[in-house]
């Protein structure tokens, strides 16, 4: 699967290493030892459809995201071949069709409740630029 996704085992170690987490007996560590950093196959993809792999790190953790309970990094690739991470959130990340600057897909940043913020990048970085509801009324009541 690593050949199609152009995103080796080298690229996520580096990927990891560059969002500051830390590796300790086969796992991903942020908040001092206290969250737990993973990425999912489905978290490697292709978000302004540029034909190169963005990876969407997840970390879990109380200690780190309260009562959300994770948050995300959007690492890309730097000219020099390395990662940056290009936005970073508490939250729960959905990948939307709709597009921002440059084609970057818009990311709703879900979490607990009925109501949403949804991020688009702007041409140098995500930020927020609409709610979206689940439930009528909910954005009225934060």
């Amino acid at each position: 699967a690593e050949a199609s996704t152009g995103v080796t085992a080298a690229d996520r170690t580096a990927a990891m290493r560059a969002a500051g987490f830390v590796s300790r007996g086969g796992r991903w560590l942020g908040g001092e030892g206290n969250c737990e950093a993973a990425i999912e196959p489905a978290d490697i993809r292709d978000l302004n459809g540029d034909g190169r792999q963005e990876i969407v790190i997840t970390e879990t953790g109380t200690f780190c995201y309260g009562n959300t309970g994770q948050g995300f990094y959007l690492m890309t690739r730097t000219p020099a071949g390395g990662w940056r991470t290009d936005y970073q959130s508490q939250g729960i990340p959905e990948i939307q069709a709709t597009k921002g600057v440059g084609g970057w897909a818009d990311i709703e940043v879900g979490g607990p409740g009925f109501c949403f913020p949804i991020v688009r990048y702007d041409g140098k970085t995500y930020a927020f630029n609409r709610k979206k509801e689940y439930q009528a009324g909910a954005c009225a009541r934060r």
